[in-house]
């Protein structure tokens, strides 16, 4: 079969010929439809440092994806065939005490696809059926592909309550946007979105943020602390994973409010935790994939009441043989979700 692959320890992706996947016990055999780029495959073509200390080529890569069952390993009997499925790409051991206590989003043992073992951009996979999920008719097959990173933003959309908070969303990438309009769905009282980006502020701004600020232009804390009548918001959800977007978000956050992270610093930042977070009583969540599998009901829900409409986010569908235009739109910032067809 057909895959995109990181083939050589080196930059760049090919396109080759891999073996097609057979399903073995309690797994599945998924004719791949659709694929999501995220900014992870992006690290891996660069071949930068952190996809030099954790890929090993030869890979399939790509771990966002949708398609449909065409096959049943042996003792798979809650999904059949012709099922539309996307998939929790993170794989777990099920012993580990986090796996045993109804954590499994921070199983010690887990292994991604397309990260640690071959991936989902080819033109079928297989995945154990404990990690398949069942797409409702009404849902499209491009929204199916990016179920991956819209969990993101609902695990830290809703990790706690945001009905009638003031909520400031840092980073406006496909997961940021996705995260405003949760976040408005879900009775946030206002929404601050910052970012470098005006094309992604414009669509935070329809999404429903009342306040999209340029991060370099813009007077961000003055305007955050006027808007909260000089309190601050009470939910900082950190996106961007930059030093400066991080402190800013300490320092902005209320007391007694909450700082979530989901954006990955590419190293350290320094933070004074006295003043930034232990005399403010602020709370800090670090956030890692999709809550199993409860975030993936929440999504069914809001997807099912149409409260949330992920298509707005996908603004480019390429075939899968151009991965690398893709990639390069997504470098160049003019891209939101960009969804590859299998």
């Amino acid at each position: 079969m057909k895959a995109i692959l990181k083939a050589r320890p080196e930059k760049g992706l090919v396109i080759g010929d891999v073996p097609k996947p057979a399903p073995g016990p309690g797994e599945v055999l998924i004719k791949v439809q659709r694929g999501a780029i995220c900014g992870t495959d992006l690290h891996i073509s660069k071949w930068d440092a952190w996809a030099q200390g954790r890929i090993k080529p030869p890979l399939v890569i790509g771990h966002e994806f949708s398609g449909v069952v065409e096959e049943l390993g042996p003792g798979v009997s809650n999904i059949k065939a012709g099922d539309k499925v996307s998939a929790e790409g993170h794989l777990v051991c099920g012993s580990c005490r986090p796996c045993r206590t109804n954590r499994a989003h921070i199983c010690q043992n887990t292994k991604i696809i397309g990260i640690d073992v071959a991936g989902a951009f080819a033109e079928w996979i297989a995945m154990p059926a404990a990690n398949v999920w069942k797409i409702d008719y009404d849902v499209s097959i491009d929204v199916a592909a990016v179920h991956d990173p819209l969990g993101n933003a609902f695990h830290t959309a809703l990790i706690e309550p945001v009905e009638g908070e003031a909520v400031l969303i840092e980073g406006c990438g496909p997961i940021g946007l996705f995260a405003v309009q949760i976040a408005k769905a879900a009775g946030a009282r206002q929404i601050f979105a910052v970012d470098l980006n005006d094309k992604r502020l414009a669509l935070a701004r329809a999404f429903g943020a009342a306040h999209a600020l340029h991060a370099q232009r813009d007077p961000v804390d003055k305007i955050v602390r006027e808007a909260t009548g000089g309190e601050g918001p009470s939910v900082v959800m950190e996106m961007s994973g930059h030093p400066a977007a991080v402190r800013q978000g300490f320092s902005l956050v209320a007391n007694g409010g909450n700082v979530r992270l989901l954006g990955i610093p590419s190293s350290e930042v320094p933070l004074d935790l006295a003043a930034a977070v232990i005399f403010k009583g602020v709370t800090v969540h670090g956030i890692i994939g999709r809550r199993m599998y409860e975030t993936w009901k929440q999504m069914r829900a809001y997807l099912k009441e149409k409260r949330i409409d992920p298509e707005l986010v996908i603004t480019h569908r390429l075939p899968y043989t151009e991965i690398e235009k893709g990639l390069a739109l997504i470098e160049s910032g003019e891209a939101g979700k960009i969804v590859l067809n299998f």
